[in-house]
């Protein structure tokens, strides 16, 4: 009964994901119009694409609290409303102002879905089947940004850039039609249980373990908000594809990667369900997914052929799938139900620094070289980084004993 309402509500955890990465690609896609109509430099639309891994980064551990302490369905359904208005919103403003703004806001929208997402699959899958659970979430947040880069793009080629934001975002509210349905009878079933309160964010934040996941998706977020933000713009400028080409051909890498993450979370769980160890399973796929993602990223800038460079970061997507098919499973085995959500929040905090690191450091490094070329060494050098304090510091995947837990009221999904 409990895997098949999880069955349910992942598939609309999966729908959501790919809306709320969508809605963040939204602007990139834009950017080469958006920055020609309000005359913006390199560095201001580095600015807008940082403003929202501001609030979307600062509000992780807000929202890791909030699913831990009540109930998930209106925590998400609260956020998500948020996140659809303020993607819309950008379709009306005119300045630069208006658009910080509205990045801000749908970066405090968006920080919910992560937690709550994490929250529910350790309450309703097992840990054998949290890789392909996972894997199908982190797919909707590969899909969104290839339908953001080839639909958004093909909208954007035929209506301009502000219907692309007012469709987006008005659109994708009805998503809340079916999430408040189901997630009424999940809620109706869960009543009564009693859950622990889990240990305080002292105790989390004394745990080797949290800190090694963190740096670890600090790398992902790094690289994954470097070609969110900046690919379109790399395919345009650089390599001199039209918007319509760059909307077909920018989306490949994204599809690649939820492919990828698909398969490799398929077969990990397969892997683990025919006996060997989960930690190990997970950590192989993980380590081994940014290091050869690091190896395919180097060279793609250098090659002098357009299709081959596309060909490379494709390849370098589909690498970065194997590690985002198992990151979060590692993440939900180590913490347990306890504290899921919180722990969740602070590594998505901290992994989305990256995007705030990421959109500044590639629009100086543009203004500045002319070029994209040092941009994709400095992913390559926070990939192997990240690779390198992820296999040290996590030690043994087992669950993590909290000393403090007392029990509270009743759960709720």
């Amino acid at each position: 009964m409990r895997l098949r309402a999880g069955n349910a509500l992942l598939v609309l955890l999966t729908i959501s994901v790919a809306i709320n990465y969508l809605d963040r690609g939204a602007l990139s896609v834009a950017a080469p119009l958006i920055t020609r109509e309000m005359n913006l430099s390199p560095t201001q639309m580095g600015l807008l694409f940082s403003a929202f891994f501001w609030s979307y980064s600062s509000f992780q551990l807000l929202a890791g609290w909030m699913v831990d302490r009540y109930p998930v369905r209106w925590v998400y359904a609260v956020g998500f409303l948020m996140w659809s208005l303020a993607t819309a919103a950008v379709g009306l403003v005119s300045g630069l102002l208006g658009l910080f703004a509205a990045r801000l806001v749908l970066g405090m929208g968006e920080s919910v879905a992560y937690p709550a997402s994490s929250k529910i699959i350790v309450r309703h899958f097992p840990e054998e089947r949290r890789g392909f659970a996972n894997a199908l979430v982190d797919a909707g947040a590969k899909l969104g940004p290839g339908l953001s880069t080839l639909l958004g793009g093909l909208t954007v080629d035929a209506f301009g850039w502000r219907a692309m934001f007012l469709f987006a975002g008005l659109a994708g509210l009805l998503w809340l039609v079916p999430w408040l349905l189901i997630t009424r009878s999940s809620e109706r079933a869960e009543c009564g249980v009693t859950v622990m309160a889990g240990p305080g964010w002292s105790e989390m934040l004394h745990c080797r373990q949290v800190w090694g996941t963190s740096v670890g998706m600090f790398s992902l977020g790094y690289v994954l908000y470097f070609l969110l933000s900046w690919l379109p713009s790399y395919l345009v400028s650089e390599r001199g594809f039209s918007m319509g080409s760059m909307a077909v051909l920018g989306s490949i890498p994204f599809w690649g990667m939820a492919l990828s993450s698909l398969f490799g979370g398929w077969t990990s769980d397969r892997w683990i369900r025919g006996g060997a160890d989960p930690g190990k399973v997970r950590k192989l796929y993980a380590a081994s997914g940014l290091l050869l993602c690091a190896g395919a990223m180097v060279p793609a800038p250098l090659v002098s052929s357009s299709g081959t460079s596309v060909a490379l970061i494709t390849a370098a997507c589909v690498f970065l799938g194997l590690f985002t098919s198992n990151v979060w499973a590692i993440t939900q085995t180590l913490a347990g139900p306890l504290a899921s959500g919180r722990w969740t929040g602070v590594q998505n905090a901290i992994g989305n620094l990256g995007g705030v690191v990421s959109p500044l450091l590639t629009g100086w490094l543009v203004s500045e070289t002319g070029s994209f070329s040092l941009a994709f060494t400095a992913a390559t050098v926070v990939l192997v980084g990240g690779a390198v304090v992820y296999l040290m510091s996590l030690g043994n995947v087992r669950p993590v004993t909290w000393m403090s837990s007392s029990a509270t009221t009743p759960a709720a999904a």
